[in-house]
């Protein structure tokens, strides 16, 4: 860590920035992948991100598109943290890496601080997604990103692809059934390309820990341009409610199981609701963030086993990654979010 503090505080300079002497990396609690480490610079706190350690998966923790969407971003979307520099150059830290602004606020996971109102968590994170999604790309400087033709094949195409690498000796029967079960079932149509955050969940989106207001939208590496369905579906498919199989309810991505949460329908209600659109059909959506879900909790797994990712709390992530895709099959054949 002091390695990494001493290259970066010689980096800085030359972006016109300097860290406060004495000062070090302070690692941020929440993450689950990248590593983020508040920093203090001469002009105030700011954020180190980088990847997490090891092999990334083809398309993981892109630095360089998080880089090019929250510069663009930030002029017309106030949550949306300042980019304040960008290393292309692994050599300085080991990986590319970005310094953004530091923001104010908590990261929600599975736990809603005491006296939060569910209510307003979601309608925050729900109202948040809706603004996003009412941006113009071309208007903020992002009408290029990513390929919204063909979204929801090519990312079926790109999901089997990483279930295979994934697992290399052969897919689990849920996922080759699910994987199938989607092949052959008609996509939604493409809608009109909005820009999709792709993580859109609450302990993405920071808020006061007493009201549940707004303050920062953060994680933008997968951001791209597609149906807003899917930022939707991302979300239900963390969305765990308590009617499910009890092996999913490891989950712990999102207070869903929280008393008095919404379930998985009303939130696709009140989306549509608050955005004064139709999402579109959501089964589909659903069940491909599902297996996306799975897949990544799954590179994750491997990474623990490779020794690169040293918490205990990667072990049970193969078993959690199964019960999601056999979640996904089962509620995917009936239809259902």
């Amino acid at each position: 860590m002091d390695d990494d503090r001493d290259a970066l505080a010689a980096w800085l300079p030359a972006q016109g920035l300097a860290m406060v002497p004495g000062s070090g990396l302070v690692p941020l609690s929440g993450g689950i992948a990248n590593r983020n480490d508040r920093i203090e610079l001469t002009t105030g706190p700011a954020v180190l991100r980088r990847p997490p350690p090891g092999v990334l998966a083809t398309g993981a923790s892109d630095m360089a598109r998080e880089w090019r969407v929250v510069s663009a971003l930030a002029p017309h979307f106030p949550l949306v943290p300042r980019g304040l520099a960008f290393c292309p150059d692994a050599d300085v830290l080991g990986t590319p890496f970005l310094v953004i602004e530091h923001r104010p606020g908590i990261a929600v996971g599975a736990a809603l601080p005491r006296g939060a109102d569910i209510a307003a968590l979601v309608g925050a994170t729900l109202g948040q997604m809706v603004a996003l999604h009412a941006l113009a790309p071309e208007a903020v400087g992002l009408g290029n990103l990513g390929r919204p033709e063909g979204f929801y094949a090519r990312q079926l195409v790109g999901w089997a692809q990483r279930a295979a690498t994934v697992w290399p000796d052969g897919l689990p029967g849920a996922a080759a059934a699910l994987i199938g079960a989607l092949e052959n079932a008609p996509a939604p149509l493409d809608a009109a390309p909005v820009l999709l955050h792709m993580d859109l969940k609450p302990d993405n989106l920071l808020v006061d820990p007493v009201t549940m207001a707004p303050l920062a939208m953060i994680d933008w590496d997968m951001a791209t341009r597609g149906p807003r369905g899917f930022d939707l579906a991302i979300l239900l498919s963390y969305w765990i409610e308590r009617g499910d199989p009890v092996a999913v309810h490891a989950l712990q991505a999102v207070p869903s199981l929280t008393p008095g949460a919404p379930g998985r329908t009303a939130i696709a209600a009140q989306y549509a609701a608050m955005g004064g659109i139709d999402p579109g059909p959501l089964a589909w959506p659903v069940a491909l963030a599902r297996l996306r879900l799975a897949v990544a909790w799954m590179q994750l797994y491997r990474k623990w086993q490779r020794g690169e990712m040293a918490s205990d709390r990667y072990a049970g992530f193969d078993a959690l990654a199964q019960a999601i895709l056999r979640q996904a099959l089962d509620q995917f054949s009936k239809g259902r979010i």
